[in-house]
C-alpha cells in the first residue's frame, strides 16, 4: 500500500524517527499515568477483537523497557482477549491520553498469561488493587516489539470526571450499562414489546 500510495519514503522516515523496539523513559512514564488502553487481539484463525481496559493510574505496570503487564479480573466470563492470546500471542495496545497530554502511544508485541500468585511471586512490587473486594485472577505480560507515537492531530481533548462518577468493580447491572444496545431483548424476542 505504501508503494501504491507513494508514501514509502515518508513511512521509512517515520520508522527511523519514531518507532522503538522497547519503551524509552518518556514512554514508560506515560504508560504509568494512563487510566485506560485499548487492546487488540486475534484468535488462531485471525478473527479480531478489540477491547478496552481501565483502572487507576499505573494499572499497567512497566516491568522493564521491553515488558509491561496488567491485571485481568473476573469480568463477564467470555475472556475473549485472554483466550485469543493463548491461541495467538500477538497483541496491539493503544494508550490514549485525552485530558493532559492529548496524545497516544502504540505498543505492539507478543503476550503471555500468568496467574496472579505467580506474578506476585515473581514481581512483589506489583500494585495491590485499591477497590475493596476486587482481585486480579491473572496477568497479561506483553513483550514489546515496537512502540511509537499516535499523533495528537486528531485526538479530541476531553474533561476528566471525579472518582465518584465511576463504578469500578461493580456488579450493578444498571451501572454496568444494562442492555443499552438491546441485545438481550433481541435475543429473547422482546424488542418493541
Amino acid at each position: 500500500m505504501q508503494e501504491r500510495a507513494g508514501t514509502v519514503e515518508r513511512a521509512e522516515r517515520f520508522y527511523r524517527q519514531q518507532v522503538l523496539p522497547a519503551l524509552n523513559e518518556q514512554m514508560a512514564e506515560f504508560v504509568g499515568r494512563q487510566e485506560m488502553m485499548f487492546v487488540s487481539t486475534a484468535d488462531a484463525l485471525g478473527h479480531c477483537d478489540c477491547t478496552f481496559r481501565a483502572g487507576p493510574p499505573g494499572f499497567v505496570t512497566v516491568l522493564a523497557p521491553g515488558r509491561l503487564a496488567w491485571p485481568e479480573y473476573r469480568g463477564n466470563g467470555v475472556m475473549a482477549s485472554v483466550g485469543n492470546l493463548v491461541e495467538n500471542p500477538n497483541v496491539g495496545l493503544l494508550f490514549m491520553d485525552f485530558c493532559r497530554d492529548v496524545i497516544g502511544l502504540h505498543v505492539n508485541g507478543h503476550a503471555t498469561v500468568a496467574s496472579d500468585p505467580q506474578m506476585r511471586r515473581d514481581y512483589p512490587q506489583l500494585p495491590a488493587d485499591q477497590v475493596p473486594g476486587r482481585r486480579a485472577e491473572r496477568w497479561v505480560n506483553v513483550f514489546v516489539e515496537e512502540a511509537y507515537i499516535h499523533c495528537a492531530k486528531h485526538v479530541p481533548r476531553l474533561r476528566k470526571v471525579t472518582a465518584e462518577d465511576r463504578a469500578w468493580g461493580t456488579d450493578d447491572v444498571h451501572r454496568k450499562g444494562g442492555d443499552f444496545f438491546g441485545a438481550a431483548a433481541e435475543q429473547l424476542g422482546t424488542v418493541g414489546r
